[in-house]
């Protein structure tokens, strides 16, 4: 009897035992799984430590000194890229582009500290972003070049001259025109759209094409110089995506002196960074012949031309292209309380 009792009590405490077990391995697998769930809510105070995992396309910056302060004015930013200060990290940043090639991997294999945030960052198209919705669940914050992402990082701005700051480009009005319109490409495929734009466009006027695309590439001192001498400059983006606006529109129309013809993201969201009469929309005619026909009416009219020029009288170009200036951004976002758009980042 006491034999049975002995036994019917531990059969009772292993019952009473195994939910435990089930519950506790249930828990560690599924923290693995989704680590943002064994992390606080993010809180930042003071200093943030940002750490870069890896340099967008492997080309490293000079991060000794205090680069933030000294290069944006932003004061309690500590830029690093040594991961082995991983886990004193506010925020660890990753470039998409080396993870969708497999050049990189997250550190899922690491505890994430409590109260650290990952950025997930790109300014790659959605097409071009390989399969990063797989990773989506393992970042909290998006940093893009889109107008609603948590940390924004455009191509470039226009900066009011009243608030003119080291990196604003002037611009100016290049005269001794001699070409209509000029096109610089280096990715030409027959499935893009504005392959097909250009197609019929050369049809009604003349374009100059440069870049590798054609064996005809520009360096850096002849580009601007040469998209001067043109009327218009195409700046057709390769992929239709919102707020996807990239240098052919800030630097190789604007700062070349060339008004852009864009193809790209509906008008409304260019007259979101720019006058809506800085630019020439190919989606405002109905066809591309009207197009070429308005191009060409428009360089003989040099009052009219001039007019798309206006926004020069109130604003320059700023160019972001050092991949420190974008980073220190996201301090900036942090020292301002409650601008961050989402809990998790849509990718």
């Amino acid at each position: 009897m006491s034999t049975m009792w002995t036994n019917s009590r531990k059969k009772w405490c292993c019952l009473l035992f195994l939910p435990v077990v089930s519950l506790a391995t249930y828990t560690y697998f599924t923290l693995q799984a989704f680590p943002s769930l064994r992390r606080a809510p993010p809180s930042f105070t003071g200093n943030n430590t940002i750490l870069l995992w890896h340099w967008p396309f492997g080309k490293p910056y000079n991060l000794s000194g205090d680069v933030c302060l000294e290069r944006q004015g932003i004061n309690g930013c500590l830029l690093v890229d040594n991961r082995s200060l991983f886990s004193r990290a506010n925020l660890v940043v990753f470039h998409n582009r080396e993870l969708v090639r497999g050049l990189q991997k997250l550190p899922l294999n690491l505890i994430r500290p409590s109260g650290q945030s990952w950025v997930w960052l790109s300014l790659e198209s959605p097409e071009n972003n390989g399969n990063s919705w797989v990773q989506r669940r393992h970042f909290d914050y998006s940093m893009t070049y889109r107008r609603d992402a948590d940390i924004t990082i455009p191509y470039g701005q226009l900066v009011s001259k009243e608030a003119e700051n080291d990196g604003t480009v002037n611009a100016s009005i290049p005269k001794g025109k001699t070409s209509l319109a000029c096109w610089v490409v280096s990715n030409f495929s027959k499935y893009h759209k504005r392959t097909a734009v250009y197609e019929k466009l050369k049809k009604v006027i003349p374009v100059e094409v440069y870049g590798r695309a054609v064996n005809k590439y520009l360096d850096a001192q002849n580009l601007l110089p040469t998209i001067s001498r043109c009327y218009f400059y195409l700046a057709f983006e390769n992929s239709i995506s919102t707020d996807y606006i990239t240098e052919k529109f800030w630097y190789n129309a604007l700062l070349g002196g060339a008004v852009p013809v864009v193809l790209g993201p509906p008008r409304e969201q260019y007259e979101a960074v720019a006058p809506k009469d800085s630019f020439i929309h190919v989606d405002d005619f109905r066809s591309i012949e009207e197009l070429g026909n308005f191009l060409k009416k428009l360089a003989e009219d040099k009052e009219r031309y001039a007019k798309y020029f206006a926004w020069k009288q109130q604003y320059t170009v700023k160019l972001y292209r050092d991949w420190r200036e974008r980073l220190c951004a996201i301090c900036a976002k942090h020292q301002t309380p409650n601008t961050f758009k989402s809990e998790k980042v849509n990718l």
